[in-house]
């Protein structure tokens, strides 16, 4: 009997390992506009055109995003969870604990091999259904750092909880394992995969139309304080005394755009605000350089079009940000000091020998790293290596024998 089971378990193993057989469910709030929004996007589609039967859940509303992966055929699920500003709290309550109770029940018959939660609200809620429901590998995702993520008691020991709770944890970035082996000591369940790129980032583009005599400054980021916009364009003021007048594009939309136009023009300097952009690879062919002044990051999406792109990007040394672009793929600079910025920017615009070595050594290493192909390929290998452990422990199977078959 132990022997039938072993073999039907060891020729499962092999079919997860390649794909075949496989489900994975990725659990996500929305489907806004966001770097880990747009990085669930790229693995369902990538997942399902390599026939994993792979699919998303959304806790709350659709998206923008969302016609990406109907077009791509992946299923999404909305399982419509309320936040307490939507309703009075009673109601609020009762709605999710009905949502949840619909959640266990849908892991319980879909049988997921792998559920991967993103983002804080997700793990809090996906990590308990998924071991509820029996998931044989309930991963969290990691997009975040913890200064964000980790603010007031109750937010803490929910994140506590849930990566205690987690079969694994899969940060973005080494930065962010970092702060979560210091203060959740889970440093025995990490692995670190950096995020990907979809084929059409590594691909030349024409340049967005933009007239304008001066070198251009790209930034793409939400507009949000955290985001460092401020210290950007005080550079660009900067960089005008010094006689070289520049134009500052910030692609991207949100609550400081406001304060940004009124600085921008109280220091008379050339700043450009086009708004939320799908054609974002157009923008950073017509650049001249990229930059990216946040004041805390994960890893930065941005940063890494940017290197696929072959642009030489100068950005805050901040979370993961040094792990892209370190090694001389780019400049950085301390957070929240506008004159560094305004240094390494007149640097790159006027030692053009630097700038081009900068932008053709970050794109050889984009190449070699954040394909999504690679990015696909790490994390199947991560589930196959995890899940049969998993299968292994629930069929008594002693895991250091089974690795030496």
């Amino acid at each position: 009997m132990i022997s039938n089971l072993k073999g039907r378990h060891l020729r499962r193993n092999r079919r997860l390992t390649d794909g075949r057989d496989l489900r994975v469910f990725y659990m996500i709030g929305t489907m806004g506009i966001g770097g880990a929004e747009s990085q669930v996007v790229l693995r369902a589609k990538e997942l399902r055109a390599r026939g994993v039967d792979s699919r998303v859940l959304l806790l709350f509303d659709g998206g923008p995003f969302e016609a990406f992966l109907q077009d791509a055929g992946v299923p999404v699920v909305h399982l419509r969870f309320r936040t307490i500003s939507t309703a009075g709290w009673r109601r609020a309550l009762l709605c999710d604990i009905a949502a949840f109770c619909r959640l266990v029940r849908l892991l319980r018959q879909a049988r997921p091999h792998v559920l991967h939660a993103h983002l804080f609200h997700s793990y809090a809620i996906g990590v308990p259904a998924g071991k509820l429901a029996g998931v044989p590998l309930v991963v969290a995702g990691r997009h975040t750092p913890l200064m964000i993520t980790g603010r007031g008691l109750l937010t803490s020991l929910i994140d506590r909880a849930a990566n205690h709770m987690a079969d694994h944890i899969v940060p973005v970035s080494q930065s962010i394992a970092d702060e979560l082996s210091s203060r959740f000591r889970v440093h025995h369940k990490i692995s670190v995969i950096h995020n990907g790129l979809p084929p059409a980032a590594f691909l030349p583009h024409s340049p967005a139309p933009l007239e304008t005599e001066f070198p251009i400054v790209v930034c793409v980021s939400r507009l949000q304080p955290l985001k460092g916009h401020r210290y950007l364009l005080d550079a660009a003021a900067l960089l005008e005394l010094r006689g070289l007048r520049c134009t500052i594009v910030l692609i991207g939309d949100g609550p400081e755009r406001g304060n940004l136009e009124k600085q921008a023009e109280q220091l008379g300097i050339d700043v450009r605000f086009p708004g939320f952009r799908t054609d974002v690879h157009a923008w950073l062919a017509r650049a001249d350089i990229m930059a990216h002044p946040t004041l805390a990051e994960a890893l930065g999406n941005c940063i890494m079009e940017a290197m696929a792109a072959g642009l030489p990007t100068v950005s805050t040394r901040v979370g993961g940000v040094p792990e892209l672009l370190e090694e001389n793929r780019g400049l950085l600079v301390p957070p929240a000091d506008a004159a560094a910025l305004a240094d390494a920017i007149q640097r790159l615009l006027t030692d053009h020998v630097l700038a081009k070595r900068l932008g053709a050594s970050a794109q050889a290493w984009a190449v070699d790293h954040l394909t999504s192909d690679r990015l696909v390929d790490r994390y199947l290998s991560t589930y196959a290596r995890l899940i049969p452990q998993k299968f292994a422990t629930d069929l008594n199977i002693p895991i250091g024998h089974r690795a030496r078959r």
